[in-house]
C-alpha cells in the first residue's frame, strides 16, 4: 500500500511538471524517468509487459524512437553482445539490412559504409569523402581508415537512413551511424569478461565505474580482441590472412559541479593490427578470351575494340583455381605482415542548462589516425601474369597520416509549443598518404620452361618503398550554421523545418606518382592541384501527425551533400566536383496489442544529382613491372534514382519471447557515364547494394532458479550485388546465421553477478564471395595495341570470401 501511495505522489509530481513544461522538455523528463526506473527495477520491466521503449538522440534531444519522424534502426547493448559485435565489420552481415558495411578491397584496414544505395567504391583517398556519415558520442569522423577499431563500452549504435544534411551535415547523404558511449554512472561498479574461441581467439574486457568524488565521476574501459589467420601462410614466419590484434583503452570523466551543468570530457587510443581477406583465383580465363575477332564475352565495357591481340598465359601448376570453397591454405606462399591503425583523441562536451527552456552544448574534439597498409592477399591470382623467371604477386603497401579537429556550438531548446535546435559547427583536417606495388615472388623456371618454385624479392623487407606510386597531401575546412523548429500545432500535428549552410575547402597536391614528381610532367599528364571550395545550403521539412498514441505518421522532405575532391590514384589529379541528393519519404511508426507488436513502415524516393562514379584501369609498368591501379572519379550526368522501403516488426507474443524482422528494398538506377580512360559511354552501378536484403531474430529468456538462461539467434540475407561502379559483374547472395546461448546473472555474492555464454557467428559455415573482380579476366586497353583490346594480361576473376564460422565461450561478472 505504501509502495502505491509512493507511486501516486510520484506521479502526480511528475503530472504537475510535466504541465509546466514545454511540450519536449515534457517528454524528455518522462523518458528520463522511464529509463531510470527501467535500470532500478528490471524485473518490473521484464518480458511480459511487453515492448520497452528506445531513446534516441537523432534530433539533438532525447526522444523516443516511435515518435521521431526519422527511419532509423537502433543497435543496443543486448543486441551487440547477442550477435557478438566487436567491431563494426560485425555488421556486414546484414544485421540492418539498408545498412551495408564492406573491407576496401580486401583490407580491413579501411571500411566502406553505405546506407540507402549511398556507397562510395573509393572512400579512402585522401581527397575523397564517405556518402555515410560515421559519429562517436556527436564527433564526426572524417577518415574510413581506422573504424574497424574495437569497440569500447557502447550504449547504442544509431542507424539514421536517408540524408541528415541539416542536423548532421556534410557527407551524411545516405545517412549517419552514430555510436554512442556509456558514460560514467558516479557509483562504484564494473564488469570483467574474457573468452576463448576457433582460430585461437582470445578477448577480454573490463569496464570500471569509480564513485562520484567532488563532484567528479571516472569511468574506464579496456578492450582486448585477438584472432589467428583463418587461411594460412605457406611462407615460414608470415602471418596469413583475417588475423587481427585490436586492444585499446578509453577514460571518461564527467564534472557535475552544479545542477545543470555537466561536463563530459574522455581520451580513447586504439590499436587495431590486422591482415586482408585472402583473394582468391575464382576461375581461369571464365570469358574465353583469344587473339582474333571481338567476342561478346571478352569485351571490356566502356570500350569499341575493334579485335583481341596478345595470348592469354597459362598458369603454373602451383597456381589453385578455387571458386567454389574458402581455402583454408594459400598456394604461394608470400610477405604479409599485418597492416596496423592506430586511432587516438579526445572529446569534451560541455552541456549547461540555463533555464528549463534551453540548454547549450559545446562540442570539441581532435582525433589522429595512422595507417599502415600491407596487402599481399592476391599472390599468384592477379596480374602481373606468369611469365619465365618473372617477378609475381602484387604488394600493395601504403601509408596514411591524418589529423583532424572540430568545434561544434549547439542551443537546444523550447519556447512554449515550439522546440528548436541552432548551431556553429567547424571543421579542419590534414591528410597525407603514399603508397608502392613491389612485386614481393619471383617464378623459378628450368631450362625445360617448367616452374620448379619461386623466390622472394628481399627488398620488400629491406626498402618497401624505394619506389613510390603515388603520395598526396590534402587539407580541408568546411564551416556551417544550422538549425531546425518544431512547432507542435496541436498536441497531435507537428510541423518541423530546417537548413544548414555549409561552405567546404580543399587544397590538395599529388607530390608523387610512378615515383615521379606530377609537377615536372604537367604539360603532358594535364596534372593540376586541388584548389576548390563549395557552398550548399540543405532544407528539409516534415509533417508530422499521431493518430493516436500508438501509431504515429510523417512525411518528410530532407536534402544533403557530398563534397567534391581529387583522385589521388590518377596521374592527372583530377578533381571531381560534390554530389547532392533530395529525399522525399513517407513512414508509418506503430505498436499494437499494448505494446507487443510495433511495426515501423518506410517509403522513399531519393534523386541524387552529380553522381561519383569511380572508374580503375591498371597500368602495368614495362620497366618496373609494377602494377599501378589507378582510378579516376568523375560525376554522372542527369539524376540518379534510388527507390525503396523499408519494414521493421518486432512482436513479443508471450512472456520471455521476443521476435524482430526487418526487411529493405532498394533500387538504383545512374544515368551511362563517360569512362575518363576511353571516352566511351557506357552503364555504371551502385556498389554493396543488393535489391533485397532481409533479417530476423529471435530471443527468448526463461528463469533458471536464480539466474536467466537466454536464447539468441538471427538471420541475415543479401542478394547479390555488384563490387564496381563500372562493372555489372555480381558478388554472391548470401545468407548468415548467428546464435547465442547464455546463463545470465547468477549471484555468486552481494551485489555480484555471472553470466557465462556461447556463442556462433556464420553458424553453418556459409561460403559466398563478397567481393569479386573481373578486372583480370578482360582485355585491357594499352597504347600498344592499338584499338585491338590486349589480352596478354588476362587471368580470371579473382575474390573473396566471407569469414568462416567462428565460435566460442566467454563469461563476464558485473559487481
Amino acid at each position: 500500500m505504501r509502495k502505491f501511495i509512493k507511486l501516486s505522489v510520484s506521479l502526480a509530481a511528475l503530472a504537475a511538471t510535466q504541465a509546466a513544461m514545454p511540450a519536449h522538455a515534457a517528454e524528455e523528463a518522462a523518458i528520463h524517468n522511464a529509463t531510470e526506473e527501467a535500470a532500478a527495477d528490471p524485473v518490473a520491466a521484464g518480458a511480459g509487459e511487453g515492448i520497452r521503449d528506445i531513446v534516441v538522440t537523432a534530433t539533438k534531444r532525447e526522444t523516443n524512437l516511435q515518435k521521431t519522424p526519422i527511419s532509423m534502426t537502433v543497435i543496443g547493448t543486448d543486441s551487440i553482445k547477442d550477435r557478438h559485435v566487436q567491431s563494426l565489420y560485425d555488421l556486414a552481415d546484414g544485421a540492418v539490412p539498408s545498412l551495408r558495411v564492406a573491407t576496401f578491397e580486401a583490407r580491413q584496414t579501411a571500411l566502406t559504409i553505405g546506407i540507402r544505395g549511398i556507397v562510395p567504391l573509393d572512400a579512402n583517398q585522401p581527397a575523397r569523402e564517405q556518402g555515410v556519415g560515421v559519429y562517436i558520442d556527436g564527433v564526426y569522423l572524417g577518415r574510413s581508415h581506422g573504424l574497424n577499431a574495437a569497440l569500447f563500452d557502447v550504449e547504442r549504435v544509431e542507424v539514421l537512413k536517408g540524408p541528415q544534411g541539416t542536423l548532421f551535415g556534410r557527407n551524411t547523404e545516405g545517412g549517419a551511424l552514430s555510436i554512442v558511449s556509456k558514460g560514467p554512472s558516479g557509483k562504484f561498479e564494473g564488469r570483467v569478461s574474457g573468452g576463448i574461441g576457433n582460430y585461437g581467439s582470445h578477448t577480454g574486457e573490463i569496464h570500471l565505474d569509480l564513485p562520484e568524488y567532488h563532484h567528479i565521476s571516472v569511468k574506464l574501459d579496456g578492450v582486448v580482441q585477438y584472432q589467428d589467420a583463418t587461411t594460412r601462410n605457406p611462407l615460414e614466419g608470415q602471418h596469413g590472412w583475417n588475423y587481427f590484434d585490436r586492444r585499446g583503452g578509453r577514460v571518461a570523466v564527467r564534472w557535475k559541479p552544479i545542477d545543470g551543468l555537466t561536463n563530459d570530457f574522455s581520451y580513447d587510443n586504439g590499436y587495431d593490427a590486422n591482415t586482408p581477406f585472402y583473394s582468391q583465383l575464382l576461375n581461369y580465363n571464365p570469358n574465353g578470351c583469344v587473339a582474333g575477332a571481338l567476342t561478346a564475352a571478352c569485351t571490356l565495357p566502356g570500350t569499341n575494340f575493334s579485335g583481341l591481340s596478345g595470348t592469354v598465359k597459362p598458369l603454373p601448376s602451383l597456381v589453385q583455381v578455387n571458386g567454389k570453397t574458402r581455402m583454408a591454405v594459400a598456394d604461394i606462399g608470400v610477405p604479409q605482415q599485418p597492416s596496423v591503425d592506430k586511432t587516438y583523441g579526445f572529446t569534451n562536451t560541455l552541456k549547461y542548462r540555463v533555464n528549463p527552456d534551453i540548454e547549450l552544448r559545446s562540442i570539441t574534439a581532435w582525433r589522429r589516425v595512422t595507417s599502415t597498409q600491407w596487402d599481399n592477399s592476391g599472390g599468384a591470382h592477379r596480374v602481373p601474369v606468369y611469365a619465365a623467371n618473372g617477378a609475381f604477386s602484387r604488394y600493395s603497401l601504403a601509408n596514411l597520416w591524418q589529423s583532424q579537429f572540430s568545434q561544434e556550438l549547439q542551443a537546444v531548446g523550447s519556447v512554449k509549443n515550439v522546440d528548436y535546435v541552432g548551431g556553429l559547427y567547424y571543421f579542419v583536417e590534414n591528410v597525407s598518404d603514399n603508397a608502392a606495388t613491389p612485386n614481393s615472388n619471383t617464378w623459378v623456371t628450368n631450362s625445360s620452361g617448367v616452374v620448379t618454385g619461386y623466390t622472394i624479392n628481399s627488398a620488400v623487407f629491406t626498402n618497401p618503398f624505394a619506389s613510390i606510386d603515388r603520395a598526396s597531401t590534402v587539407n580541408s575546412k568546411s564551416y556551417a550554421a544550422f538549425g531546425q523548429l518544431t512547432w507542435n500545432v496541436t498536441p497531435a500535428l507537428h510541423i518541423t523545418a530546417g537548413g544548414r549552410f555549409t561552405h567546404d575547402k580543399k587544397w590538395g597536391i599529388l607530390t608523387k606518382f610512378r615515383n615521379a614528381d606530377p609537377a615536372l610532367t604537367a604539360a603532358s599528364t594535364g596534372y593540376t592541384p586541388l584548389n576548390k571550395s563549395w557552398d550548399r545550403f540543405n532544407p528539409m521539412a516534415t509533417i508530422a501527425y499521431d493518430v493516436s498514441d500508438d501509431v504515429h505518421v510523417y512525411a518528410k522532405y530532407a536534402s544533403g551533400y557530398r563534397a567534391g575532391g581529387a583522385s589521388s590514384r590518377s596521374q592527372r589529379y583530377l578533381s571531381f566536383d560534390p554530389e547532392s541528393v533530395n529525399s522525399y519519404e513517407l513512414g508509418l511508426k506503430s505498436e499494437f496489442l499494448d505494446h507487443h507488436v510495433r511495426f515501423n513502415l518506410a517509403g522513399y524516393i531519393m534523386d541524387r544529382k552529380g553522381s561519383q562514379v569511380d572508374f580503375n584501369s591498371i597500368y602495368s609498368d614495362p620497366v618496373s613491372g609494377s602494377n599501378v591501379n589507378t582510378l579516376e572519379t568523375v560525376n554522372a550526368p542527369g539524376i540518379t534514382k534510388i527507390r525503396g522501403i523499408e519494414a521493421d516488426l518486432t512482436v513479443k507474443p508471450l512472456a520471455g519471447l521476443t521476435l524482430n524482422a526487418s526487411y529493405a528494398y532498394t533500387y538504383t538506377k545512374i544515368p551511362s557515364v563517360r569512362n575518363p580512360f576511353t571516352g566511351i559511354v557506357q552503364d555504371a552501378f551502385i556498389v554493396f547494394t543488393p535489391r533485397n536484403a532481409a533479417s530476423g531474430s529471435a530471443d527468448y529468456e526463461l528463469p533458471a532458479g536464480n539466474a536467466t538462461l537466454r536464447f539468441h539467434i538471427d538471420g541475415n540475407y543479401s542478394q547479390s550485388t555488384q563490387t564496381f561502379d563500372q562493372f555489372a559483374t555480381r558478388n554472391d547472395a548470401s545468407f548468415i546465421v548467428n546464435g547465442r546461448i547464455a546463463l545470465a546473472d547468477i549471484p555468486v555474492g552481494p551485489g555480484q553477478r555471472v553470466t557465462v555464454a556461447g556463442w556462433a557467428r556464420n553458424l553453418f559455415n556459409e561460403q559466398h564471395v563478397y567481393r569479386r573482380d573481373p578486372s583480370n579476366s578482360l582485355p585491357a586497353v594499352t597504347p600498344a595495341a592499338g584499338n585491338n583490346g590486349n589480352i596478354n594480361n588476362v587471368m580470371g576473376d579473382y575474390g573473396n570470401f566471407n569469414a568462416p564460422r567462428t565460435y566460442g565461450i566467454e563469461a563476464s561478472v558485473k559487481f
